[in-house]
Parts: C-alpha cells; structure tokens; sequence
C-alpha cells in the first residue's frame, strides 16, 4: 500500500458500528406454551404475586433504612424462576447471582427468613449475616445468590458434575444474567459441561441491560440461546414473561439434561420495571419503554386474566388470594423487624482461618 494511502487509513475517522435491536419479549407458538392445570395456572400466580409483593416491600423498606447494603429486585421477572421451578423435582438443586430473592420464595423458602436476612437480623437464613446477595438453604436445595458476577456459573457447574458422579439422576438450574454472559469464566464451564455431558441447565435471564447498559451495545452476539454453539450445547431463546412458555422450555431442557446427554442453554427474555440496584435511577431508558412492557406483557397481569377469562376464578377469589399475599408480607416483615441483630462474636463464626 502507498505511504499516501496508510496514512490517510489512519488519519480517517473510526465509524461507530451498526446499531442492533432485539425484541424485548420473544413471541411463542401455541405449542412450545405448557397447557396449565386450573390448580397450576392458580398457584402460578400465587407464588408470582408473593414475590412481586414482597419485592415492594423490601423496596419500601431499604427507603426506610432498614436493609442495608446492596439490594436487587426481581419485579417483572417472576415468571422466569416459578415456570422453571415447575419443571424441576424435589431434590434438583438451584443456584443464582445477586437476583435472588425471588429464586428463594420460588424453591419454598420462608418469607419471614428471608425479609430477616435481608434486614441483617440473627433469625435470617444466613444468621444475619449474609445480607440480600448471600444466602443459602441446604433444605430447600437452594445453594445461594452469588454477589460477584457469574461466580455462580461454576459452581453450578460443580453441582452438576456432583450429580453425575453420585449418578442421583438430579438437575442443577444454574442462572445468571446478559451482563454475566460475557464473563470468561462462563465459557469455561460450558466447555466442561458438555465434554462431561453434565446435568445442568444454564438458564440467561435476559432483562436487556445489564447493569445499565443495553445489550446491543454490549454483546457482539445478542442471541443468547446461541452461545454454547461452539461447545455443541443447545439453546432456545423463550418468552420469560409467560409462565407457561418458561414451564414448557423448562420441561424440554430438565428432560434433556436428566437423560445424560448434557447442559442445555435457555434465554429468557424477560424485563425488570426498577433500576439494576436500588441505587440505579435507570435513565438509560424511557418510562414509556417500561410501562409499555408492564401494559402489554406483565407476567401476573397475564395469568389474572387466564383464570378470570377461563373461569377458573373470578375477581372476588383472586381478591382474597391478594390478601393473604399481603398478609403473608407483612408477617415477614414484622418478624424481621423484630428479630434481634447477630451478637458481635458472630463476627468470628462461619469463616475461614
């Protein structure tokens, strides 16, 4: 090349690369939809309506100065972690990141405990000292949020790798975020996964921005579901705010997996309505991009009217649920108020030396 020419190569301006969208919410066809007992469609709702509540509650009490630290909701997310958990049996385990509140309700966990441990009281889950982002139950096989990103992943990882071994034919759901896709560590978990052909199902939950920033900005592949094609793991992109589109994507990855022939890769394309954390403002998006998703696509919104419109209940009974939603919330966050702080010499407890 002429001297001329490179030099003109370097002196011209670099040009920004092309702008790439995604639809926030994939459309599914009637038959990757789970077909829903009455009983199912009800409890569904129940226990998306539980987190949602409880979420708001936890909101209004990090404002009051009575959670401390860092906080993550999962409002608008909640039929991603109830339709997986239907697919799944007892004794398959669930690990997560920092998102994690909804994860614990969904595997059975306490409210009261819960809502204690985020107010750092001694009768939370983690004796106070776990916070929102670090707390475990063996019981309930949910084997924790994970405060560093996608630290998760290989531990899930583990668990899966545990399972083959003790051939106890058990599934470990493993979730993490768009934003944590793009740790290193994740695809070196893929690689071990589907060389062992481990039990595991690598759930994305994609809420379009990460910590604030947009996917297409982000991720040379915004297709989520494809990233394990190098590995030769499977994927499917879902419509994670339908519980019955998550239930059947999650019947088909659980069945995939507890046959032996390895991990399988599910996005869900989801939405969260707050900010990352309750410290983010979110004003890398508008407020008619979030109340357009609430209007049109809300998870709870969308099984109320199923059971209305179905006449599996109507309006009055589904009022009474509510309540005891609430009552339920409520309840916990009593007990958390009123749970006493760990002693100071918990500080030299449960670490290591």
């Amino acid at each position: 090349m002429p001297k001329a020419a490179r030099k003109a190569d370097k002196s011209a301006p670099v040009s920004e690369p092309p702008k790439k969208t995604r639809p926030t919410v994939v459309s599914n066809r009637s038959d990757k939809l789970a077909k829903l007992t009455n009983e199912q469609e009800v409890t569904a709702f129940e226990q998306m309506l539980m987190i949602r509540r409880f979420e708001e509650r936890a909101g209004q009490m990090y404002g009051m100065g009575l959670i401390g630290g860092f906080c993550h909701l999962y409002i608008g997310q909640e039929a991603v972690v109830v339709g997986m958990q239907m697919a799944i049996e007892d004794g398959d385990q669930v690990i997560t990141g920092y998102r994690d509140h909804g994860h614990m309700l969904a595997c059975g966990m306490d409210p009261k405990g819960v809502m204690a441990e985020l107010t750092g009281r001694s009768t939370g889950y983690s004796e106070g000292k776990g916070g929102s982002m670090h707390m475990f139950s063996r019981e309930k096989n949910f084997f924790g949020g994970h405060g560093i990103v996608a630290a998760q992943v290989p531990l899930g990882t583990g668990i899966a790798f545990a399972n083959r071994y003790r051939r106890n034919n058990r599934v470990c759901l493993t979730y993490f975020g768009d934003g944590a896709a793009n740790q290193g560590q994740v695809y070196e978990s893929f690689n071990m996964a589907e060389l062992w052909k481990l039990p595991v199902v690598y759930i994305i939950e994609n809420n379009r921005y990460a910590m604030g920033t947009s996917v297409a900005r982000s991720s040379a592949q915004t297709d989520f579901s494809k990233r394990g094609a190098s590995f030769g793991i499977p994927g499917e992109q879902v419509d994670g705010m339908d519980v019955r589109a998550v239930k059947a994507a999650g019947d088909k990855a659980v069945a995939w997996c507890r046959a032996g022939k390895g991990p399988f890769i599910l996005e869900m394309m989801t939405y969260r309505y707050r900010g990352h954390s309750m410290s983010d403002p979110a004003k890398y998006r508008s407020r008619d991009e979030v109340n357009k998703i609430r209007e049109e696509s809300d998870p709870i919104e969308m099984a109320r009217k199923r059971i209305v419109d179905g006449g599996i209940m109507d309006e009055d009974a589904l009022k009474k649920i509510e309540k005891s939603v609430r009552d339920t919330v409520t309840e916990a966050a009593e007990f958390a108020q009123a749970g006493p702080e760990p002693d100071p010499a918990e500080l030299w407890t449960d670490i290591y030396r």
